[in-house]
């Protein structure tokens, strides 16, 4: 990605001064204690199985096929789908077309730290983890040897970046008339203990992939990426240490708040489609003047041509 050099992006490895305040520099349990009040409730207002409000929308992007927007408060996703190309410098005929995804934070998204203009670590496994999360929903067989290209920019990142991602770029498939084989949605999920943060917020991730104190505790991230109307896992990522039980009970309520996301994308994309009528309609509407329009100047000059 080309550098921007209208601003003043300053060295990539620069730390922020706060990185050295006593606000980073708690122990464990100082930042657990942090993270909910005594009636459990959350720094931002939430309750521990309630998810952020869902903003989104579709054509962000006028040069791609297929464009979405994902906001959950601080969290603010970009996605574009392309055009299907063929597969560059390939021997071998691929009777599976195959999905290129590419995620990159901006400069300025990471509270902690200043994100660097190469790739790093971490947005090579989202583009990973991205594609395969798409990978089962896209009917791939019918465009053999070809290639779709998916584009994800966060813009801010206050937590399930990755959910956001995969919700985003659902959207962007179905935006772009990609053939699918169900919507795909996603959730993320904190687990601290004997709690859980349904979609966290960044400072919940990063305590819970912290290593605790004490042995034999729950702690980790995990986000699982659903069809619902098939009732099929695409996905399943998660981070951290965990028993069975603690990952069985995560699923269910994973399962539940991706089922929850549905609607939104569905009136999202039945909105589209309205629109898309009534501009068609409108577009006629105003063929239909122009050719009247017209045929009343081509009989003016008629009768000027009779006269004459």
């Amino acid at each position: 990605m080309p550098l921007d050099y209208r601003r003043f992006n300053g060295p990539e490895d620069s730390i922020p001064y706060n990185y050295y305040t006593k606000e980073y520099l708690k122990s464990y349990h100082e930042l657990h204690r942090e993270l909910i009040d005594e009636n459990g409730v959350r720094k931002d207002g939430r309750t521990l199985d309630e998810a952020r409000s869902l903003f989104a929308r579709t054509d962000m992007i006028s040069q791609a096929k297929g464009s979405a927007y994902i906001e959950l408060k601080k969290t603010k996703v970009v996605c574009s789908v392309f055009d299907p190309r063929e597969i560059m410098h390939q021997n071998e005929f691929s009777a599976l077309g195959q999905l290129f995804c590419e995620v990159k934070f901006a400069p300025f998204s990471c509270p902690r730290q200043r994100r660097p203009h190469a790739p790093d670590a971490e947005e090579k496994a989202l583009s990973v983890a991205l594609r395969k999360a798409l990978e089962p929903t896209v009917c791939r067989h019918l465009f053999p040897n070809y290639q779709l290209d998916i584009f994800v920019y966060i813009l801010e990142h206050d937590g399930a970046c990755l959910a956001a991602a995969i919700n985003a770029a659902g959207l962007a498939l179905a935006d772009a008339a990609v053939p699918m084989y169900d919507i795909i949605t996603a959730c993320s999920l904190a687990v601290i203990g004997d709690q859980m943060f349904v979609d966290p917020t960044e400072a919940e991730e990063n305590l819970a992939i912290m290593n605790p104190e004490k042995d034999g505790i729950n702690n980790g991230l995990i986000t699982m990426a659903v069809m619902p109307e098939l009732r099929q896992i695409s996905d399943f990522r998660q981070i951290g240490s965990m028993d069975v039980n603690c990952i069985m009970k995560a699923t269910e309520v994973l399962q539940k708040e991706c089922e929850k996301i549905l609607p939104n994308i569905q009136q999202i994309l039945v909105l589209n489609v309205v629109n898309s009528f009534e501009q068609q309609k409108q577009l006629e509407k105003e063929a239909k003047e122009r050719e009247a329009a017209l045929n009343a100047k081509m009989e003016e000059w008629k009768t000027l041509l009779n006269a004459g």
